[in-house]
């Protein structure tokens, strides 16, 4: 969801690059300013890999955005399901505002859930690395377990998961609590493809638009409203992207255009990973404001 958003400046503080062949200076510009944007979408997924929610506002916490990825289906033994080896995942349409968490899909009733903290704890693997989940009972296992037809468990976030890099924590997010996305990085995205492509095949937390096409990948220290968030380390982008989060249709793009100009340390890289250090409410037309830059 967009708002109107202010002018915004294109001053910067530094001399800055993104240092990647092909990509636009997100940082030319007279310098003694302070570069500045808005913030025009922010979006939470209350299950991984299911549908987003786009809001207005959302209050940040060291965790990410308030209910965020705060559930997640495993499988009996505790690996998480995602859409990359369930593309039909991306059809599943969530809402959850703390107690109700529904979910819509195609062709059968919503489930509608009030989620408990007092279910049996499990052990649950993802991304590698150990967490835990509060097992939301037979009912919502019952539900998911018959519309993708294998047997799974809907668990809710407990305890604590630190992020690899930056210091921050994270509930059932792969590895960060938040993604941040330049408008611009995927207009210049959409000018290489024969069919341009909507932000949601990259799942981004927040969009900011006046910083200039891979403008993120410049930006260290941002105060977004009355936050301030650090970017700590770029997304690798997987099969997710390839898959059309209205129709669960997979196909090669954008993952064949971004590998021939945004492959680096093995991975092919489109947005930046946060960390919060500031907390507070974000608000869409919120200023983003670029303190350190690389």
């Amino acid at each position: 969801m967009k708002c109107a958003a202010p002018s915004v400046s294109s001053n910067v503080s530094a001399r800055c690059s993104t240092a990647w062949p092909n990509s636009a200076d997100s940082c030319a510009g007279p310098t003694g300013g302070t570069l500045t944007a808005t913030l025009i979408e922010l979006n939470i997924y209350p299950f991984k890999s299911g549908g987003r929610t786009s809001l207005r506002s959302a209050e940040l916490l060291a965790t990410g955005l308030r209910y965020d990825r705060e559930f997640m289906l495993v499988t009996p033994e505790g690996r998480f399901l995602s859409q990359r080896d369930h593309a039909e995942m991306a059809l599943l349409r969530p809402s959850y505002d703390g107690e109700i968490l529904t979910v819509r899909a195609p062709d059968v009733p919503a489930l509608v859930h009030k989620a408990t903290s007092d279910g049996e704890v499990r052990d649950v693997t993802l991304a590698r690395s150990e967490c835990q989940g509060v097992d939301q009972g037979d009912e919502a296992a019952a539900w998911f377990s018959d519309l993708l037809d294998r047997d799974c468990r809907l668990v809710r976030f407990t305890g604590h998961r630190p992020t690899r890099r930056g210091g921050g924590e994270v509930m059932f997010a792969d590895g960060y609590p938040l993604l941040l996305i330049s408008a611009e990085s995927l207009a210049d995205l959409n000018g290489r493809l024969a069919e341009p492509l909507p932000m949601t095949r990259f799942r981004p937390s927040l969009v900011v638009e006046g910083l200039g096409a891979f403008g993120e990948d410049s930006a260290r220290l941002l105060r977004v409203g009355e936050t301030v968030i650090e970017a700590v380390k770029p997304c690798s982008r997987c099969i997710i992207t390839t898959t059309d989060q209205d129709t669960a249709e997979r196909g090669r793009e954008p993952l064949r255009t971004l590998a021939t100009y945004r492959t680096r340390d093995r991975g092919i890289q489109f947005g930046q990973n946060c960390v919060p250090r500031s907390l507070g409410t974000l608000r869409l037309g919120d200023r983003v404001e670029v303190l350190e830059a690389l």
